[in-house]
């Protein structure tokens, strides 16, 4: 067992321990540089940067720019959402336009209108569940997976619950036609690399 293994069962298993306290933790170990760090249901999940995962991000970044301003489009930040310790650094999140922090600093997931996952091998069945299951908790509007080893996009509209009603299924290629969302655009797939 690892250092940081052992200290993530250590946080696991103190019933008490907050969502602060084990980003906390995981902030004074030495973690490595290019990962990405979320707590999905008290678990830690680290995984690297790919270049395909990335250049997806940027991707939908540079569509949305193109009608929000950069203050409301983020990419790995922390928000923490609904259920047992969930602190998630979506891929890619857009924020309300009169969003605003809370008292500890954090954007509000009630603020939260947009969020795209990027799939990993490594955390895709947190993207297609528990993930997923916590947006549609929090009644984000428009959540899409990006999954460059289906070459595919799903969206996720609706809200209801612990699911979302709808689900459009759009080929790396095609157009997502997100005209009739909060979202009001169509983004474009087709440079979306694959692996």
């Amino acid at each position: 067992m690892t250092v940081l293994e052992d200290r993530i069962a250590m946080a696991q298993s103190d019933d008490e321990i907050t969502l602060d306290e084990l980003f906390e933790r995981i902030e004074k170990m030495p973690a490595p540089e290019g990962y990405k760090v979320e707590i999905v249901e008290g678990i830690v999940f680290m995984a690297p940067q790919r270049d395909t995962h990335w250049e997806i991000i940027l991707d939908i970044v540079e569509q949305l720019r193109t009608k929000y301003p950069r203050k409301r489009v983020k990419s790995d930040v922390r928000v923490d959402y609904p259920g047992h310790l969930n602190g998630f650094a979506s891929d890619v999140t857009v924020m309300a336009e009169e969003a605003v922090k809370n008292g500890k600093g954090l954007w509000r997931y009630q603020d939260v209108e947009f969020v795209a996952e990027v799939i990993s091998r490594g955390t895709a069945a947190n993207d297609y569940g528990l993930k997923k299951t916590a947006y549609a908790q929090a009644e984000v509007p428009v959540y899409l997976i990006a999954d460059p080893y289906q070459r595919r996009c799903h969206i996720y509209t609706n809200p209801k619950g612990d699911d979302y009603a709808t689900e459009t299924k759009v080929d790396f290629g095609d157009e997502a036609d997100l005209t009739a969302t909060v979202v009001g655009l169509t983004l474009k797939t087709a440079e979306f690399p694959t692996d």
